[in-house]
């Protein structure tokens, strides 16, 4: 990512937090920063196991706080699996997911035509939307093709 780019990040990120009165601590800093590097989707765990070395002093339970305040304070959003383990990420552009079923990852895609499409008009008596996202769920290639080749060596050790 751009060096540009992040200052700006960082600058967005600590107007946030001093806009609804928290403190830009080292900790909030520092988990900000990892996630904003990263490219995975990482859950709480594997941001606290990231950030375990770098800061002695940080707890799970301080990375799990953490990650809630700043999805409440719209800097990241938060991905449920069908695992049910949250998976995070900084709200760079707007984008959609497709979640493997057999490995886990999360990749991002781009659904313009979803972006642009109106909304039913009965939704509005449900309630006021805020935001609207799409998660599909399937098997990435990878997982596909890992699948194939498994079945090809099965069948070879059946003839």
């Amino acid at each position: 990512m751009e060096t540009i780019h992040i200052q700006r990040q960082i600058q967005h990120f600590e107007q946030r937090c001093k806009g609804a009165g928290l403190k830009v601590t080292h900790q909030r800093l520092e988990v900000y920063r990892e996630l904003l590097g990263a490219r995975d989707h990482p859950s709480a765990e594997t941001l606290y196991k990231r950030l375990e070395r770098r800061l002695p002093t940080l707890s799970l339970d301080t990375v799990y706080r953490t990650l809630a305040t700043f999805e409440k304070l719209g800097l990241v959003h938060r991905l449920e699996t069908a695992a049910s383990q949250a998976r995070y990420e900084v709200l760079h552009t707007r984008h959609h997911h497709f979640l493997c079923d057999v490995c886990g990852q999360v990749f991002d895609f781009f659904w313009p035509s979803f972006d642009t499409a109106e909304l039913p008009s009965n939704v509005g008596e449900i309630g006021t939307v805020d935001h609207a996202s799409v998660v599909v769920h399937g098997t990435c290639t990878a997982c596909a093709q890992a699948q194939q080749e498994y079945d090809a060596r099965q069948a070879e050790s059946l003839q």
